[in-house]
């Protein structure tokens, strides 16, 4: 089968399309013919081996897993013999960010605890879209924020991938709330239903003396300090992911119980709640570019900018 392979680290320019062998379930996993991917910062991360220190789990002097991809939408073509809750025909989705990634390729073998049903009113580039940045967004606000009707909920880095799931996600739940973004995504986060928009480029969101419930970082560019200004007393923070390890270790030595990092998990339960809330209206993917297959060095480039307004996703090879 045809994919793109990372024989060791560096821009994506390096990644080179190759035939390599179709791979074989085990008995806990499914087949899927992969008919779109998406793009997500830890692909860029693992390509480059950012920060250094990752290297002790993706491999010290070149990548332990050659085929990124991690967000797959797909049509399942085998199961494994003790997988019964899927069968070949079915369309389903998934994410192997916990199990060695492999969805930049035309096949992949997916543990059945990383996939369910693909959203029945999504294309497959729209499910694929999902997987990582929406399970984010929800285990942030929920599992980290325990979020509830009625708080006032402040997403920073409201129009990314992971914020506009937030924004959506939110809402769903009765909440209050306020997106971070810049001057051109203003538009784009008040669709998303946010009650306030909060241009940064023009406003010091923390002067203003509103304190939230529930604050969800996506950016990770606030300091501890500034974090415990915007919160109620009682209030929580979570974190996604760092602009640079200084951050990831302030939030690490100061958080506390108020303020924890959000290390999302992609489980079958969060992608069955997402695909309800999906199916329900109350929440949808916003795809920035699509690409096609051949082009997954350019998608990745493109991420890698940071101006993605939410996902970049590439069709079927």
């Amino acid at each position: 089968m045809k994919a793109f392979v990372s024989e060791k680290y560096g821009p994506p320019e390096m990644l080179r399309m190759a035939e390599v062998k179709k791979p074989t379930p085990a008995a806990d996993e499914a087949l899927v013919k992969v008919l779109a991917v998406s793009v997500n910062p830890a692909d860029w991360r693992s390509m480059r081996a950012k920060p250094f220190f990752s290297r002790a789990t993706m491999g010290l002097l070149r990548p332990k897993h050659r085929i990124l991809g991690g967000d797959i939408a797909g049509r399942v073509e085998a199961v494994g013999g003790d997988v019964n809750q899927f069968k070949p025909g079915d369309e389903v989705y998934a994410n192997l960010l916990d199990h060695g990634n492999g969805g930049f390729a035309e096949y992949v073998s997916v543990p059945v605890e990383a996939m369910s049903f693909k959203p029945a009113n999504l294309s497959f580039e729209e499910a694929a879209a999902v997987p990582m940045a929406g399970v984010t967004a929800l285990q942030g606000v929920r599992h980290h924020g325990e979020i509830r009707a009625g708080q006032r909920v402040l997403i920073n880095g409201a129009s990314g991938g992971i914020g506009t799931f937030a924004v959506q996600i939110a809402k769903s739940y009765g909440s209050e709330v306020t997106g971070v973004t810049s001057t051109r995504n203003i538009d784009l986060v008040g669709s998303l239903g946010a009650d306030h928009v909060v241009d940064y480029t023009t406003t010091d969101f923390f002067r203003s003396g509103r304190r939230y419930d529930l604050i969800l970082d996506t950016i990770g560019n606030l300091s501890v300090r500034d974090l415990r200004r915007a919160l109620v007393e009682g209030g929580q923070a979570a974190v996604v992911g760092f602009t640079s390890v200084a951050k990831l270790i302030g939030v690490s030595l100061r958080g506390g119980k108020d303020i924890a990092i959000v290390s999302a998990h992609v489980a079958t339960t969060d992608l069955e709640y997402l695909a309800n809330l999906i199916e329900a209206g109350k929440v949808r993917p916003h795809i920035d570019r699509r690409y096609p297959f051949a082009d997954i060095p350019a998608a990745i480039s493109y991420l890698e900018q940071g101006h993605a307004r939410g996902k970049v996703v590439v069709g079927a090879p």
